[in-house]
């Protein structure tokens, strides 16, 4: 299973991102490494279901 993630590196050297299917919800690592460790344990938590008022984009089709 994959999920896609927008990340960049700050000035400072920190990595920064987001799961594109909870653009909202950023999170930081040390590392890429790191920032994926991170990014894992939000899609775990928010697939859950568990935590109301978590926005999600998904794609309607039309025709």
């Amino acid at each position: 299973m994959t999920t896609k993630f927008t990340y960049w590196q700050e000035d400072d050297g920190m990595f920064l991102g987001y799961l594109n299917d909870y653009p909202d919800h950023w999170t930081q690592g040390e590392s890429l490494q790191d920032l994926k460790d991170h990014l894992r344990d939000l899609h775990e938590t928010f697939s859950s279901g568990t935590i109301p008022g978590i926005k999600k984009v998904e794609e309607l089709e039309l025709a």
